[in-house]
């Protein structure tokens, strides 16, 4: 199964052009202009099925403090903007996978940035307030000049397959009881990918793994994280869990992971992660 965010996206982010307040302002007032609202809970604004992104003709004074370019679509200015809205919202993890890419784009890329401008006002060096620059995607400091960009934290995602080519799912302490998915963590400091997988999977279930393999990635603004996925094998199917970050793990065949879905014992991510995606194309056998 191919994952969505391998081709070039249809958003242009217009880097070349966002330093340019003249140029940013004018296209809030084109007559192509669409504008995103965004709750302060995360939630965005959809059709009532939840089917497609509603967006509206921007109808007020450009504030260049509020109003962020997310770029381009066809050559069609796209804003966001955290608001009061009336009508349907959702949360991304809601409406994603009925999402076309293109608005997936569009939405992960307002959850992220209207998140990370609510998150971070005020400079990392001196403290004092900010202002925000290049239609949004950056913000410099009043005091000492510092210009800061939007954070991601990236993370690593993995499925795990045993020599029967079973797949390990676990489920986390704060989920529900049901719920399994691939197991995942934070890139640390000083950390390249494959290190950070290798660290990972050995704190969480005591696993030595061969055969890495990347299989695509995902932005998953929650707040502002990149899922970096990879496939791998263990030479065992021995694993020991600690019990308090991993409260339930298991090996699971094929077979065995479709009859507990069709019985209603087991619960996995949502259609619109990368962690679905990898179980899926395991499913499939296309990993």
């Amino acid at each position: 199964m191919d994952l969505p965010w391998t081709e070039t996206s249809r958003l242009d982010r217009v880097d070349h052009h966002r330093k340019s307040p003249g140029w940013v302002a004018g296209c809030w007032t084109s007559d192509d202009a669409k504008l995103l609202k965004f709750t302060d809970a995360g939630e965005i604004t959809t059709n009532e099925a939840g089917t497609s992104l509603r967006m509206s003709k921007p109808f007020v004074a450009y504030d260049p403090e509020r109003h962020y370019l997310l770029g381009l679509i066809d050559g069609a200015p796209v804003f966001a903007v955290q608001a009061v809205v009336d009508g349907t919202t959702r949360t991304l993890r809601e409406c994603g996978s009925a999402l076309d890419e293109t608005q997936r784009d569009i939405a992960a890329t307002a959850v992220a940035l209207c998140q990370w401008h609510a998150l971070d006002p005020h400079c990392p060096t001196c403290g004092a307030e900010t202002v925000v620059g290049d239609g949004g995607m950056s913000r410099s400091c009043r005091a000492c000049g510092r210009v800061t960009l939007p954070r991601t934290d990236p993370a690593v995602i993995v499925a795990i397959r045993d020599p029967d080519d079973r797949l390990l799912l676990a489920s986390q302490a704060r989920w529900p009881e049901d719920r399994r998915s691939v197991l995942a963590g934070f890139v640390e400091v000083g950390e390249s990918l494959e290190q950070a997988v290798h660290r990972e999977m050995a704190e969480e279930a005591d696993l030595t793994l061969v055969d890495l393999r990347y299989e695509g990635s995902q932005p998953w603004p929650f707040p502002r994280s990149l899922m970096v996925a990879f496939s791998a094998r263990t030479l065992s199917a021995d694993f020991s869990i600690d019990g308090d970050e991993l409260v339930a793990a298991d090996w699971y065949s094929r077979a065995e992971l479709r009859s507990a879905i069709a019985a209603d014992d087991l619960t996995l991510p949502p259609t619109v992660s990368i962690a679905r995606r990898l179980i899926d194309s395991w499913l499939a056998d296309t990993l």
